[in-house]
C-alpha cells in the first residue's frame, strides 16, 4: 500500500547531514512494512534485524561500539554484504534493546556513511526506564495511521485523490457523492493498515471490526505489560473515557468525567503514558492566535484524541449500518467522529495545532493551526448546517486572520472565511 511518509524517508536519504533515523509511532501503524518497502525501492540491499529477544544481536552489541566490527558481524549474520550508501540497515523493535539504541551515537559520529533506521512502537515509554538516548545524534520521523487520501488509493480510488490534489473544486463538487461515500467508509474502517488491507481486499465489514477489536485488545495488553502496575487501571480509565469526552459539546478533557471527584494529579502519568505510546494526542488551548502559538499555550487545558477514527468506532461499538448508510453519522455523537477525523488528517503534516475557547465559553474555535507565518482558525462542522457565531466573532476580533470552515458544504470563499469540504482536508493546508 502506498504511504505518504515514504517521501519523508526519501528526503532523509538525500540529506547531506543525514543521521541515523528513528521512525516512531504506535504499534501496527505500518512502520516495519514501510521501511522494508523503502529499502527495496531505494537501496540495493536491506539488512533487516528484529531486536526483540535476539540474543545474537545482544552479543554483537554488548562487546563495544566498534562500528566496523559491528557491521562485519551483521553482514555475517544476515549473509549480506553491507555497503555504505547502498544498504539500508533496519533495526526493528528498538525499544527492546537499549544498547543498540545507544549505538546510533557512534554510527553518527564514526560511520555516517551507513544508512541506519530504527523503528520503535513504545520507544517513548522505554525512555522512562533510564534508557540512554543519543540526543542530537539522530533524525526522527513520526508515523501515523493511514490518512483519508492514502485510504482512497488503497481502495482503488486514486482518481479521487488526483482531483483533490489538483484543487479544482468544480470537478471535486461533481464528485461529491462518491467522496462522501468514501468518507463514510473511512469513518468505519479508519487508517490502521491491517484493517485497510482487509477492507480493500474483501470488503468484509465483519472482518474489519474483528481486526479493529484485536488491535484494541493488543493495546490493552501493552498497558498491562509495559506500564507501571499502579498506573494500569488509570490508563484504562483514561483510554475508555476518550470517546465520551469527544462527544461532549465542550471537548476539553474533564477529569471528573474519567472518575467522579478525580484530580489532574491522579491521571497525569496515565495520560502521558498514552501519549508516549502514540495512542493518544493532546491538543492544548492557546490563549491568543499569535505566532508562535507555543508561547500562548495553556498546559492545564487540553483536548485528548485517540489515534484513529475507525478504532474509536470499534471502542464504542458503533454499528456499521449507522456509519456506512445512516443519515446522521456526520452529525451524530455531536461531531466526535468528525473532529477526530480532522485532527488525524492534520497531525501527519507536522504543523502546530491548538484550539481556542473563551473563559465564558461563548466562543470556541475547534483548531488553531500554525502554517508558516500564518495562524488559521479552523471550525469543524459535522454536517451541512453550519450556523455558528463562534468563527465570525473570532475573526471580527482578529481581522488580520482568515478563517476556515470544514463541513459537508461545497467549497466557497467568503473573504473572511473559506469553506472546505471535509473530504478535502488533506489538501487544504
Amino acid at each position: 500500500m502506498q504511504r505518504n511518509i515514504i517521501n519523508e524517508l526519501i528526503e532523509w536519504k538525500q540529506k547531506s547531514n543525514r543521521k541515523p533515523l528513528i521512525l516512531n509511532g504506535a504499534r501496527q501503524v505500518g512502520k516495519t512494512y514501510i521501511l522494508q518497502k523503502f529499502g527495496q525501492l531505494h537501496y540495493k540491499e536491506v539488512a533487516y534485524l528484529n531486536c526483540d529477544r535476539n540474543e545474537v544481536l545482544n552479543q554483537i552489541f554488548s562487546i563495544d561500539y566498534d562500528i566496523e566490527r559491528i557491521v562485519r558481524s551483521l553482514s555475517a549474520l544476515l549473509n549480506i554484504h553491507i555497503t555504505p550508501n547502498e544498504t539500508l540497515i533496519v533495526f526493528d523493535e528498538i525499544q527492546e534493546n537499549p544498547v543498540i539504541l545507544n549505538s546510533l551515537k557512534y554510527f553518527c559520529e564514526n560511520a555516517p556513511e551507513y544508512h541506519v533506521v530504527v523503528a520503535g512502537s513504545l520507544l517513548g515509554i522505554s525512555l522512562h526506564d533510564n534508557i540512554s538516548f543519543p540526543v542530537g545524534k539522530v533524525d526522527m520521523i513520526r508515523m501515523y495511521p493511514m490518512t483519508f487520501d492514502e485510504f482512497l488509493t488503497a481502495i482503488g480510488q486514486g482518481s479521487l485523490v488526483d482531483a483533490l490534489r489538483n484543487g479544482d473544486y468544480d470537478i471535486i463538487n461533481a464528485l461529491s457523492v462518491r467522496l462522501v461515500d468514501c468518507l463514510r467508509q473511512y469513518y468505519f474502517v479508519g487508517g490502521m493498515p491491517a484493517v485497510v488491507r482487509e477492507y480493500a481486499e474483501t470488503g468484509n465489514l465483519q472482518n474489519v471490526r474483528a481486526i479493529q477489536q484485536q488491535i484494541l485488545f493488543d493495546y490493552r495488553r501493552d498497558f498491562s505489560k509495559h506500564a507501571p502496575v499502579s498506573e494500569v487501571p488509570r490508563i484504562n480509565m483514561v483510554w475508555d473515557s476518550i470517546p465520551s469526552q469527544l462527544a461532549k459539546e465542550n471537548k476539553k478533557l474533564i477529569y471528573g468525567a474519567i472518575k467522579k471527584g478525580a484530580r489532574a494529579s491522579q491521571f497525569e502519568i496515565a495520560i502521558q503514558w498514552l501519549i508516549d505510546a502514540g495512542l493518544a494526542y493532546r491538543v492544548h488551548r492557546a490563549s491568543s492566535p499569535v505566532i508562535p502559538l507555543k508561547f500562548y499555550e495553556d498546559p492545564s487545558v487540553f483536548k485528548l484524541f485517540s489515534l484513529d477514527v475507525g478504532l474509536m468506532g470499534a471502542m464504542t461499538n458503533t454499528p456499521a449500518e449507522s456509519i456506512i448508510i445512516g443519515d446522521n453519522i456526520f452529525r451524530e455523537y455531536k461531531g466526535a467522529f468528525t473532529e477526530l477525523f480532522v485532527y488525524t488528517q492534520l497531525a501527519p503534516i507536522h504543523i502546530p495545532i491548538y484550539y481556542y475557547s473563551a473563559n465564558d465559553s461563548r466562543v470556541e474555535i475547534d483548531f488553531l493551526v500554525q502554517k508558516g507565518t500564518n495562524v488559521i482558525p479552523v471550525e469543524v462542522k459535522a454536517e451541512e448546517n453550519v450556523k455558528s457565531k463562534s468563527l465570525r466573532i473570532y475573526i471580527e476580533k482578529h481581522p488580520n486572520l482568515k478563517g476556515m470552515r470544514l463541513s459537508m458544504k461545497p467549497y466557497s470563499d467568503q473573504g473572511w472565511m473559506c469553506n472546505v469540504p471535509l473530504y478535502a482536508v488533506n489538501f487544504c493546508m
